[in-house]
């Protein structure tokens, strides 16, 4: 019960962020972050296509934010646009090329469109990235451990190291087809709450497949 009051919680927490990014945008409709503000709080929501307006929109005015729509990557995703997907990822690179989350994601959309021996093989290297957890992922995605050798390294970082352990883990399992391991990871994912967008990505991938 009282989980179920916390989302209920949160979603009127949401709605009251959706108003007040609704008015903002009636004040100062050129203003493209803005858009990207609301954006975000519509993918929170689980209302993709609205999300992926706002930041087509937000691009519009400002074509310099192409490179920093990550957000919209992750939309695509759920959107199906698999191909638009990998697209804002491999650009989101150019300007973040230590990021293993991007380089992920661009897996994931690859994988979901022409298979995962596709996207293993055209997985990109990452320099540097300072996250453990986050290198061990990207070790999990190349096909050089286990999913077992990154859960144990997300334990090493406390919460935040877990809950980024399980949802790549699950996001991997999807991409195997392995639905039933992706709902059991992602949804041990939401369970270490975070005040992050990815927690709330966790809670829109069990939203939009329906394992809730």
């Amino acid at each position: 019960m009282d989980s179920d009051k916390r989302l209920i919680a949160l979603k009127n927490f949401l709605e009251n962020q959706l108003r007040e990014w609704d008015a903002a945008i009636r004040d100062r409709p050129n203003e493209p972050k803005a858009y990207v503000q609301r954006g975000m709080v519509n993918f929170k929501l689980a209302k993709i296509p609205q999300s992926i307006q706002d930041f087509d929109t937000a691009e519009k005015l400002d074509p310099r934010l192409t490179p920093y729509l990550w957000q919209r990557g992750l939309s695509f995703y759920y959107a199906e646009r698999f191909e638009e997907g990998a697209k804002q990822f491999e650009v989101d690179l150019t300007v973040n090329a230590r990021d293993v989350e991007e380089t992920v994601w661009r897996y994931l959309c690859i994988a979901r469109q022409q298979g995962a021996t596709e996207a293993r093989n055209s997985l990109l290297a990452v320099k540097n990235d300072p996250r453990p957890v986050m290198r061990r992922v990207w070790d999990l995605y190349a096909g050089n451990c286990t999913a077992e050798d990154v859960i144990a390294a997300g334990k090493r970082d406390g919460r935040r190291g877990l809950f980024y352990s399980h949802l790549y883990v699950g996001l991997y399992c999807e991409a195997e087809s392995d639905m039933a391991g992706a709902r059991e990871y992602i949804a041990k994912a939401v369970e270490w709450e975070l005040d992050d967008y990815m927690w709330h990505l966790a809670r829109v991938h069990l939203l939009v497949r329906e394992w809730v």
